[in-house]
C-alpha cells in the first residue's frame, strides 16, 4: 500500500488524520480515537521518508529538510483543486525520523446546520464589521466551523473575502461574493504583511487562518478597527481564557489599549469541542460568547474574570456556556455523561443542568 492507497484508505474510512512516523504502521483517527492501519507493516525510514517526499515538489522539499518542519496543502483526486478534497499536512522530524500528520479536509463545504451548530452562528455571517473568534483545541472543527460561516457569505451577499492562510484548507464554490486566497509561502511571505496588505485591497471579510504572535493579533484588531468583518482562531479552552490569552500575549504598558481595541471590535467568540458520540460519530459541544455592552465593558476595565458569569446569565441573547452545550448532548442522548464530564471546565455546573432539567 502506497501513499495514495493510504490516502484512500483515510477517505474510505471517514478518517479525519492520517499519521506517518517511522517505527509503526500508518495510524488515522476515526471519531476522535487512532487506531493503525490493518495489516500494515511497519514504516522504515526510507519508506516513510518516500512517500512524505512524493507529496512535496523539488522547493517544498528542500524547505523541509532545511527547516525540519512544513505546512502545505494538495488537492486529492482530479482538478486543480481536488475534487474528492483536499489534504492539509504537517510534515516534520522526530528523532531525526520523517514524519508527517495529514488532516482530510472534504470536497464540500458543510453548513452550519450540517454541523450541528447552533443557529445564533448565522448571526455572525451577517455581520459587516468587527471581530469573531473560533478557538479550542486542535482537530476539534475550528477550520470546519469557519468555513461553513464564510461561505454563508459567499453564498448570500456580495462581498469580497480575503483568506490569509497556512496552507489553504477549503476551496470555496462560485458564489455572490469574490474570494481571493492567500498562502503562506506562496502568495506572501508574512502574517503581519499580509494584513497590511489587506487593507490596500478592498477586502469587506478577511479570514486569518490562525493569530500565533503578538504583531498578527494587533494587526488583525486593526483590520476589524478600519471597519471589515474579521475572522480568525486561536487555541484556547473558553471563551474568558481566550480574551485573557490575547490581551496577555502583550506586554504590560500595550494591555491597555489593546483592550480598549478589543472591547471594541469583538462581535463574539465561538468555543468547541468535538465529542465521540454514543452512536458513532462525533457532535460539537460549543460555547458563545457575543460582544455586548456588558462583555465590552468588563474587557475595557479589565475585568475578564466576570465574563464567566455573563454568559451564564445571558442565554436570552444567544449565549451558551460550554456545560449548557454539554448538558443538551446528555439530555439527548447524543453523548454520555462521563464523556460529557471529561470535557466540562465546571464539573459541577454540568452536574446541576444534567440533574435539574
Amino acid at each position: 500500500m502506497d501513499i495514495q492507497q493510504l490516502l484512500q484508505f483515510t477517505v474510505q474510512n471517514n478518517a479525519s488524520d492520517l499519521h506517518i512516523l517511522p517505527g509503526i504502521p500508518p495510524a488515522v483517527r476515526v471519531d476522535g480515537s487512532l487506531v493503525l492501519v490493518p495489516n500494515y507493516p511497519t514504516l522504515t525510514r526510507e519508506l516513510a521518508e518516500q512517500m512524505i517526499f512524493s507529496l512535496l515538489s523539488p522547493a517544498q522539499k528542500e524547505l523541509l529538510i532545511a527547516n525540519k518542519e512544513l505546512d502545505f496543502s494538495f488537492g486529492y483526486g482530479g482538478g486543480a483543486y481536488g475534487d474528492k478534497g483536499r489534504f492539509r499536512v504537517n510534515a516534520y522530524y522526530q528523532r531525526n525520523l520523517p514524519s508527517a500528520a495529514l488532516r482530510f479536509l472534504p470536497p464540500t463545504i458543510k453548513t452550519i446546520e450540517d454541523l450541528g451548530l447552533p443557529k445564533i452562528v448565522h448571526s455572525f455571517a451577517q455581520l459587516r464589521q468587527g471581530f469573531v473568534l473560533v478557538t479550542g483545541p486542535t482537530g476539534h472543527g475550528k477550520s470546519t466551523t469557519l468555513a461553513a460561516i464564510i461561505n454563508e457569505i459567499n453564498l448570500t451577499r456580495a462581498s469580497h473575502i480575503l483568506t490569509i492562510e497556512d496552507p489553504i484548507e477549503y476551496v470555496y464554490p462560485n458564489g455572490k461574493s469574490i474570494i481571493s486566497q492567500r498562502e503562506m509561502g506562496g502568495d506572501t511571505h508574512s502574517w503581519t504583511l499580509a494584513l497590511k496588505s489587506a487593507l490596500r485591497e478592498d477586502p469587506d471579510v478577511v479570514l486569518v487562518g490562525e493569530m500565533r504572535d503578538p504583531e498578527t493579533i494587533s494587526s488583525a484588531i486593526t483590520v476589524a478597527e478600519t471597519g471589515h468583518l474579521v475572522f480568525s482562531t486561536l487555541h484556547t479552552n473558553s471563551a474568558s481564557q481566550t480574551i485573557d490569552r490575547i490581551i496577555d500575549s502583550f506586554a504590560a504598558y500595550q494591555q491597555p489599549q489593546i483592550r480598549a481595541q478589543l472591547s471594541s471590535t469583538l462581535k463574539g467568540v465561538i468555543s468547541q469541542r468535538l465529542l465521540p458520540k454514543i452512536n458513532g460519530g462525533r457532535v460539537p459541544a460549543v460555547e458563545i460568547l457575543l460582544g455586548t455592552a456588558a462583555i465590552a465593558s468588563n474587557i475595557r476595565e479589565g475585568k475578564t474574570h466576570l465574563i464567566d458569569s455573563i454568559i451564564q446569565t445571558s442565554a436570552e441573547v444567544g449565549m451558551i456556556t460550554l456545560e449548557a452545550s454539554l448538558s443538551q448532548l446528555v439530555l439527548s442522548g447524543s453523548i454520555s455523561l462521563d464523556m460529557a464530564q471529561s470535557y466540562a471546565i465546571h464539573k459541577e455546573e454540568l452536574q446541576r443542568l444534567v440533574v435539574t432539567v
